[in-house]
Order: structure tokens, then sequence, then C-alpha cells
């Protein structure tokens, strides 16, 4: 089992659930967030004031998956959450040991 996490740009939310409900995924944890990568923030003007923006807003999604989802759960991340800008975000992969459902008490892939 993994669990894939990716930050994404806040308005590319919508298409990255479509994407993922199309091929199946049946939930994800969805975060609201800040950071930065090599974009390193902006700055904004603001009644004549400029300031320094460091964090951006940003989308954290979580989706724990079967081994075999893994490549196609990547492409349409991928897919849906490119701009082909800098800030489009990252995806992480992580290995899951173990996931318990709390309500029936089904572990492993049953329980996803």
């Amino acid at each position: 089992m993994k669990l894939v996490s990716a930050i994404i740009k806040p308005y590319k939310l919508d298409d990255v659930r479509q994407e993922l409900s199309e091929i199946g995924v049946q939930g994800m944890t969805v975060t609201e967030t800040k950071g930065f990568g090599r974009q390193k923030g902006h700055t904004e003007l603001y009644r004549g004031a400029e300031y320094v923006i460091d964090f951006l807003p940003k989308i954290k999604i979580e989706v724990a998956i079967d081994d075999d989802q893994l490549d196609a759960v990547i492409a349409a991340i991928s897919k849906a959450a490119n701009t082909q800008k800098i800030g489009d975000g990252k995806i992480f992969v992580y290995e899951l040991s173990q996931v318990v459902r709390i309500r029936t008490g089904e572990t492993g892939s049953e329980a996803i």
C-alpha cells in the first residue's frame, strides 16, 4: 500500500479530484497549506506599499492506494495539475505499513 501526497495550486483541486475519481480512487484528504519552492514567493502592492509574500497558498492532497494503482494515480495528478508554469507542485510517495478502518476494524487493502 502507498500514501500519495501531492502539493498543487489551489485552483487545480477540482481537476485533480475529477481525474482521480475517474480512475477509481475512492477517498482523499485535502488540506489548505502554504509554502514555496523554487519560485520563492512574490511581491504585491497594497495601498501603495510593497509587501513580500514568502509563502504561497497551496493545497495538499493525500490518497491511500494499493500498489497497483500507483502509476495511474501519479499520471492522473500530473495531468490534471500541470500548467507548464513554475509552482505546479510536487508528488511524494510513501510506503504504508498498516491501515485500519476504525468503524469496522478492517485492515490492509480492505480498509482503503
